[in-house]
């Protein structure tokens, strides 16, 4: 007779957007129990029938400020992933309201529903965002001053504080993951990403507008955000209980200026390129990973590089249309 085995359950809420989306396919590959919470604002849709059939996935639609209606599905989890929110300034700051209903209230909401439940890791996806700016020669690691000049670094600040700040009143261990700005393919595409974006546009367009071309800013993979949560999923507790994590590589930080200069070279794209100094995105920092790649031994293996020629073969492809402006840029939700 064989033993039953033991399947882990996860809850991944926002597990349809760009990163939650890949997050949920490896999870089941990895042989996880799957379940996917969003209310789907952008529209967005899982269409995948591979997934939306496999046993072992679960798909509601709901939303996190009303995360207790469907708390009969949420017994025996191992860990509570919360990618949820609406992501980026620019979002952020067209929908004021609802971005702090979702980002903050509806957050921290999940968090007390889930404060007393029994399972192992509640891990919070935070943003790199939050150092704001920061002196050309400095380096933001984990205890650097957090500086939010936007709406969405506010709110991911807030949470952060709120989750140290109660992180013993929890049955569950904490861990926060500051992610740096993402890119390359996912079965849910966004071309409002800064890499992705420019190479939609050069390739397409064949020209493009770039705002502050000398500010910094660290990227990383979404295979590398998916590898980075699976990874925490399986460390001990202890090194990870209260801790703040910066999630990226060193290699991938790289000014806008930098980065046209390398997508130009690897594309051999003949393009108009106009610089602009100023924006109205003042961000401008360097941030280091170090604390990850020695704690937890994990270290991004994707490059800027790598993700060039990957959004490049896909755009030659026809993987994704020239009229098709995938991202977000707005939200169904009444406002």
């Amino acid at each position: 007779m064989n033993a039953k085995v033991n399947i882990k359950k996860i809850l991944v809420i926002g597990g349809a957007g760009y990163i939650g989306t890949d997050l949920c396919f490896e999870l089941l590959k990895k042989g996880y129990s799957v379940i996917c919470y969003d209310l789907l604002v952008y529209n967005n849709k899982i269409k995948s029938k591979s997934i939306l059939n496999h046993k072992n996935f679960k798909f509601i639609k709901g939303d996190i400020n009303k995360i207790q209606k469907y708390k009969n599905d949420f017994d025996n989890l191992e860990a509570v992933i919360i990618l949820a929110g609406l992501v980026g300034d620019p979002i952020t700051k067209k929908y004021k309201k609802k971005s702090r209903l979702i980002n903050y209230v509806g957050i921290k909401n999940c968090i007390d529903f889930f404060k007393k439940r029994n399972l192992s890791k509640l891990i919070f996806i935070s943003t790199c965002s939050n150092y704001g700016i920061i002196p050309k020669n400095h380096k933001a690691d984990e205890n650097y001053p957090l500086k939010p000049i936007s709406l969405y670094s506010e709110d991911k600040v807030k949470i952060e504080k709120y989750l140290l700040k109660n992180k013993n009143i929890f049955n569950f261990k904490t861990t926060i993951l500051r992610f740096a700005t993402a890119f390359g393919v996912s079965k849910r595409m966004r071309f409002d990403l800064t890499i992705n974006d420019f190479l939609r546009q050069l390739y397409f367009y064949k020209k493009l507008t770039v705002f502050d071309p000398d500010t910094w800013r660290p990227y990383c993979h979404v295979k590398d955000f998916t590898r980075c949560i699976i990874h925490i999923l399986n460390v001990k507790t202890f090194l990870i209980d209260g801790e703040v994590f910066n999630v990226g590589s060193d290699q991938n930080n790289i000014t806008k200026n930098e980065l046209i200069k390398k997508i130009l070279k690897q594309t051999k794209i003949k393009a108009k390129i106009s610089y602009l100094p100023y924006s109205k995105d003042l961000r401008n920092y360097k941030v280091s990973f170090k604390k990850i790649e020695n704690k937890l031994k994990f270290k991004a293996k994707y490059s800027v590089s790598f993700g060039i020629n990957e959004i490049l073969k896909s755009l030659k492809g026809k993987k994704f249309k020239k009229k098709e402006i995938l991202g977000n840029y707005k939200i169904k939700l009444k406002t």
